[in-house]
C-alpha cells in the first residue's frame, strides 16, 4: 500500500527526504518541481503538523515498481484489470478513521498553494468517491480549491460525476479521499462506462478493503490517509482558478460547485499525498490510464503491440501507436482507432512494431524514412478537442486532430525500411 511503498523506497535510498521547514505557499511546490522524477518527504510544514509526500508516481518505472511489474507491461497490467474487476471487501473498520474531526478546519492540512497565479491553495491529489442508486459507486479525480475551512470549490467536467449530481437534483453527497495507494489512483483515472465501479479495477490490480464512512453512505479505501466527507452542492457557485493543467498552462476560470466539508478523518499520524499539477506526476496518473483504452480500440482494428502517451503532449494531447501491420490500411485504421479511444487526442502517430513506442528517437526516425505527408497524412479539420488545449477555439474547443501514418509498406518493398544491425560487440573487453 502506500505507506509500505513510501517505507520501501526509503529503505533503498530513493526517497529524498527535507528535513528543514519548507512554507506550503509555494516553496513546497517549488522544491517538487525541482525534484521532479525523485519522491520527495517534507517532514516538516511550517504552517501545518502534518508532512507532505509528492512525486511518488512520477515515473513510469516508479509505477511499475509500486505494481510489481516492468514499466512496459503496464498497460496490459491495466487493459486486464479494465476487463475483469473484482469487487473490493468492505471491512468493519480501517486507519483512515483512527482520528474523528467533527468540527472540519482545512487550514489544518497542509494543502499546497503551488503557483503564485493560482486561485488559492488546491488540492490536486483527492479522489472523489459517490453513489447513485441506479449506477452505484463512482470515483473519479477532482481539483479542490480551497475556499475557506470548510468550503471547496470543486471542477467538474460533464462526465460520470456531473451526472450523478444532476440525477440527485444538485445535491449529493461524497467523500474525498487522499493519500491512495497507486492501484487506487489509477483506476480513478481510467475511462470506463458508467456504472462500472473503479475501484473494481483497483481489487483487480492489488487489495483495497474498504470502510463505511461515518455521515455519508459510502465505502471507501480503509488505508487511505484522509477522508473528508462533504456534500455538493449546485445552488451556490463559486469561481474556480486560475489553476495549471496538464499543458502546464493556467486552465481558464469557471463558475463550479461548492464542496462543503461536514467531517474530517485521518491516520493518526496522517501523511498529505501532493500532486503538482502540471508536474510528471500529473501526467502520468491522467495519461496512462487513457492508454490501454486507445489499445483496445485499435486491437479491434489491427494487432496493436504498445501506446505511449507522451510527455510533450501532456500524457493527454499525443500519442504514440505501435501495430503489428497486416494490410496497407492498418496504419489508418489505427490512428482512426486511436482518436476514438481517447477523444482528447489531438495528433496520433503510428508505427510498426520494429520501433519501440517510448524512444521518440525511434519514432521520429520513422517518420524521416517511412512517412510521405502527401501519402501517409490523415487530417481531420473540425472535431471535439480538448478543453486543455490552449490552441483550440476558446469557446467551443473545437481542433483540428491529425494522424502520422509512418509505418513501412508491406511486402518486397518492405526490406528498404529496414534498419541495419550493428555488430554486438563486448566493449569492457578491450579496457581490461
Amino acid at each position: 500500500m502506500l505507506r509500505e511503498f513510501i517505507a520501501e523506497l526509503d529503505a533503498t535510498g530513493d526517497l529524498v527526504r527535507i528535513r528543514q521547514p519548507v512554507s506550503r505557499h509555494l516553496e513546497a511546490a517549488g522544491l517538487l518541481k525541482a525534484l521532479d522524477g525523485r519522491p520527495v518527504l517534507l517532514e516538516r510544514i511550517k504552517e501545518s503538523a502534518y508532512p507532505v509526500v509528492g512525486n511518488l508516481f512520477s515515473s513510469r518505472a516508479l509505477v511499475g515498481r509500486a505494481l510489481g511489474c516492468a514499466p512496459d507491461a503496464l498497460v496490459g497490467r491495466l487493459a486486464q484489470a479494465i476487463d475483469h474487476p473484482v469487487a473490493p471487501p468492505l471491512v468493519e473498520s480501517g486507519p483512515c478513521q483512527e482520528v474523528v474531526q467533527t468540527e472540519p478546519d482545512l487550514d489544518a492540512l497542509p494543502i499546497l498553494f503551488n503557483c503564485a497565479q493560482d486561485g488559492g491553495p488546491y488540492i490536486a491529489s483527492a479522489v472523489v468517491f459517490a453513489q447513485d442508486p441506479q449506477y452505484g459507486r463512482n470515483l473519479s479525480f477532482h481539483r479542490l480549491m480551497v475556499l475557506d475551512e470548510r468550503r471547496l470549490a470543486i471542477r467538474i467536467v460533464p462526465r460520470h460525476l456531473h451526472a450523478f449530481l444532476e440525477r440527485a437534483g444538485g445535491e449529493l453527497d461524497v467523500a474525498v479521499c487522499i493519500g491512495l495507494p497507486i492501484h487506487v489512483l489509477l483506476a480513478a483515472a481510467t475511462s470506463v462506462e458508467i456504472g462500472v465501479d473503479e475501484l473494481g479495477l483497483a481489487q483487480a490490480l492489488a487489495p483495497v478493503p474498504t470502510v463505511r464512512c461515518q455521515t455519508v453512505e459510502l465505502a471507501v479505501p480503509a488505508e487511505a490517509e484522509w477522508v473528508l466527507e462533504g456534500h455538493i452542492s449546485t445552488r451556490e457557485l463559486v469561481a474556480e482558478g486560475p489553476f495549471v493543467d496538464l499543458t502546464e498552462t493556467y486552465d481558464l476560470v469557471r463558475q463550479q460547485p461548492v464542496l462543503t466539508v461536514q467531517r474530517i478523518t485521518h491516520r493518526h499520524d496522517a501523511i498529505y499525498q501532493a500532486l503538482l499539477p502540471g508536474a510528471n506526476e500529473h501526467k502520468l496518473l491522467m495519461g496512462l490510464p487513457r492508454e490501454p483504452t486507445i489499445w483496445r480500440a485499435v486491437n479491434a482494428v489491427c494487432p496493436c503491440t504498445g501506446v505511449h502517451l507522451t510527455q510533450g503532449g501532456g500524457s493527454w494531447l499525443h500519442a504514440v501507436v505501435g501495430i503489428r501491420k497486416q494490410q496497407e490500411t492498418d496504419g489508418r485504421a489505427a490512428i482512426m482507432a486511436a482518436f476514438q479511444g481517447h477523444r482528447s487526442l489531438k495528433h496520433v502517430v503510428v508505427v510498426d512494431d520494429d520501433i519501440d513506442v517510448h524512444d521518440l528517437t525511434a519514432v521520429e526516425w520513422a517518420i524521416a524514412t517511412r512517412f510521405q505527408a502527401a501519402r501517409d497524412l490523415v487530417v481531420l479539420p473540425d472535431e471535439i478537442g480538448s478543453s486543455l488545449d490552449p490552441s483550440a477555439e476558446p469557446v467551443t474547443r473545437r481542433t483540428a486532430k491529425m494522424g502520422l501514418d509512418a509505418t513501412a509498406p508491406l511486402g518486397q518493398a518492405r526490406a528498404g525500411y529496414t534498419r541495419v544491425r550493428w555488430p554486438e560487440v563486448d566493449v569492457t573487453a578491450f579496457f581490461r
